[in-house]
């Protein structure tokens, strides 16, 4: 009899997530109570939860939910003070080398042959760090081009197509955007997460400007090249001419554009499904790139690893290879939610679905996505520092965006960087 999931309520902060491990036996016993921590819906992780339970008896998954603006800082509180009522945690991808470089994540380099069979290699790197792997990929994304085919033709405006071989330039969008606001449409362009690292990334790095991050060690920024800087003024200039609203935050942007108040929208595959209910007439295109420089696309998404301090680790390491390793498993943690899997084998039976998930609107998407991730796609900087490098970016994109001269702003963040970088290196 399949026993019956449990999942815990979300919770706020670090100081009311004392759980009490209710493990049913140790390292080395035949199953145990599995906690299990991420930033997503409770709904998202049942279907998941439930075939892991059904294939491994004796086990069972325990899962809390910890708010995505609250989530690293919590994490990392917890480990730190080796809390061992986590078990199995995600872990965003760029973290995982100062994780691991912190002593908080369990070792898993005895299965590197069927991590790196599973995936991508790039999406296999992302787990390394010191030559040993510490986090396996379990999902993985792009960035698409949401087009408000009503607005255009109340514009006069012909679309994009999605073939990636049409791609627009970013000066192609804006000139259609703008004609599309002048037809009536309230919003030209929004990017969904409108001050994150990784959707900003990918503008600097079209033009040539590379990551931000260089050296041997990871630990120099260059993120006031000249061409971060033309990255940004553009960026910039999208609020200052009106084309974008300030004022709305990242993933508060989706909303307007289901309601039909934005031209175009550059969000991720999970937006397929959330715009699938939405009456806008919409198709998607690929990301635009700068004119004269390359196309480039953002990645990556969670990883999941294993807690040290884990009281039950084999059973925490069974989860966690179901869940990446398995593509049965891997699969079903996409089953409630558009998200592409980094299991190879489960996402070439996941994308195709893609398509018909909004019906006519969504035709192509899945090509699209696969053409994007093995052509275009680049990781975020692989750093012990990141955590720092995209806390310091994220508010520099803030005040550019709510109007500061990106050229200063840049040369302010990366003095930041190297001051926080200091005890690193």
């Amino acid at each position: 009899m399949r026993k019956r999931q449990r999942v815990l309520a979300s919770v706020a902060g670090a100081a009311s997530l004392a759980l009490v491990a209710a493990c049913s036996s140790g390292p080395g016993g035949d199953g145990g109570t599995i906690q299990f921590l991420a930033p997503e819906d409770p709904a998202f992780f049942e279907p998941l939860i439930e075939a892991f339970e059904a294939a491994h008896e004796g086990y069972t998954v325990e899962y809390t939910q910890v708010p995505f603006d609250q989530y690293n800082s919590t994490v990392q509180q917890r480990l730190s003070a080796e809390d061992d009522t986590i078990d199995v945690y995600a872990v965003d991808q760029p973290r995982v080398p100062w994780m691991a470089a912190q002593g908080l994540l369990e070792d898993l380099s005895d299965v590197e042959e069927e991590a790196r069979a599973a995936t991508t290699e790039g999406q296999y790197s992302t787990g390394i760090h010191d030559g040993k792997l510490w986090a396996l990929p379990v999902w993985n994304s792009t960035q698409l081009m949401f087009v408000n085919q009503d607005a255009l033709a109340e514009a006069g405006v012909e679309g994009p197509s999605t073939d990636p071989d049409e791609r627009w330039t970013w000066e192609e969008t804006a000139e259609a955007a703008e004609a599309a606001q002048e037809a009536g449409t309230e919003w030209g362009l929004l990017l969904e997460q409108t001050d994150y690292y990784y959707q900003l990334q990918p503008l600097a790095e079209s033009l040539g400007g590379g990551s931000g991050v260089v050296g041997e060690d990871m630990l120099e920024q260059d993120v006031a090249n000249p061409e971060w800087v033309r990255a940004m003024e553009w960026f910039g200039a999208t609020f200052e001419d009106g084309l974008s609203p300030r004022g709305v935050g990242s993933f508060e942007t989706s909303p307007l554009f289901a309601d039909g108040d934005v031209a175009f929208f550059v969000g991720g595959p999970w937006d397929l499904g959330g715009f699938a209910d939405s009456d806008v007439d919409w198709t998607v295109a690929p990301m635009p790139y700068f004119e004269g420089g390359e196309a480039v696309t953002p990645s990556g998404s969670w990883s999941w690893g294993v807690n040290p301090a884990s009281q039950n680790k084999d059973a925490a390491r069974a989860f966690l290879e179901y869940a990446a390793l398995d593509a049965e498993g891997n699969l079903a943690s996409t089953e409630r939610q558009t998200i592409i899997p980094a299991n190879i084998e489960a996402a070439a039976e996941y994308l195709p679905r893609v398509d018909t998930l909004a019906g006519e609107r969504s035709a192509g998407a899945s090509d699209l996505i696969t053409y994007e991730v093995q052509n275009t796609a680049v990781v975020r900087p692989v750093t012990v520092g990141y955590a720092q490098f995209e806390e310091v970016m994220n508010t520099a994109f803030a005040d550019i965006r709510n109007g500061s001269d990106a050229a200063s702003r840049l040369e302010q963040a990366g003095e930041q960087v190297d001051d926080a970088w200091e005890p690193l290196r």
